[in-house]
């Protein structure tokens, strides 16, 4: 059972930043992946980021383009996406993922969910 819990989200005017915070509350688990999700309204759920919990490796969507930062701390369970430079249109429901891959971080497969957190960047 794995339970992650973000946090950090709001609301920012356009080029602002916010740091979204995931802690992972794992009791069993093999997953070896987490990543970050989001959901703009009436769009379907984008992957964002994604990085080993062994820190070997980390994966970007094409659209990040160095706008987020994803990063972990594991003294604290705990994964973080530091998103810069906002624009409207990364509005959305984040959510944070884990999960397990065996060989690419883009073909991971997740198998537990957060229950997001809402970014609203106005212009």
């Amino acid at each position: 059972q794995v339970q992650l819990v973000e946090s950090g989200g709001g609301l920012v005017q356009a080029g602002g930043s916010l740091r979204l915070s995931c802690v992972v509350v794992e009791r069993t688990s093999s997953t070896n992946v987490m990543g970050w999700f989001r959901q703009a309204p009436g769009k379907e759920r984008e992957f964002v980021a994604a990085a080993s919990v062994n820190g070997a490796s980390i994966y970007y969507a094409a659209f990040v383009k160095g706008q987020f930062t994803i990063s972990k701390d594991n003294t604290k369970n705990t994964v973080y996406l530091q998103m810069n430079s906002l624009k409207p249109e990364d509005t959305a429901v984040y959510y944070c993922a884990a999960g397990t891959y065996t060989g690419f971080l883009r073909e991971a497969r997740y198998e537990y969910w957060g229950q997001g957190t809402q970014v609203t960047v106005t212009s």
